[in-house]
């Protein structure tokens, strides 16, 4: 099984840094269409107090709960500090969306033993997923 299905059916709450509140942008898209598949989305960004009814929080620290995986919408160079946060806060994952890649940060990400997913649409990736029946569970509700 491929890391983009095993993080996809092992993983229930999803904490998207960057999430735009512009539904229009690919961050909200992509959040919206997780939570409309049984995901639970905590929306990271410190410019919005909610986004898609949920909460959001300026930093993944202040997140109250477990973080599954941290679905990453920012620059390359915002990734280090963005992973060393999931590390500190026991994430089981990074996914680094589309246009999004640090090898650096990935390295260290998985040296800490977190799964990697870099350059990859989490959205496209369920919906791949969903098609070609390949995780053991159905990708609708993941837990």
């Amino acid at each position: 099984m491929s890391t983009e299905a095993e993080i996809l059916e092992s993983s229930h709450t999803v904490a998207v840094v960057g999430l735009s509140p512009n539904p229009v942008r690919s961050s909200y898209e992509v959040a919206s269409y997780l939570k409309q598949n049984g995901y639970k989305i905590i929306p990271v960004n410190p410019a919005a107090q909610q986004i898609l009814g949920e909460t959001s929080y300026p930093d993944l620290s202040s997140i109250p709960e477990k973080v599954d995986v941290v679905d990453i919408f920012r620059r390359p160079e915002d990734v280090p500090a963005i992973v060393e946060e999931a590390i500190r806060i026991g994430a089981k994952a990074v996914w680094m969306q589309e246009g999004v890649e640090n090898e650096a940060a990935a390295t260290r990400a998985r040296a800490a033993g977190l799964k990697v997913v870099m350059d990859h649409c989490m959205r496209k990736e369920h919906i791949k997923l969903k098609k070609s029946g390949e995780g053991e569970k159905d990708f609708a509700f993941p837990w």
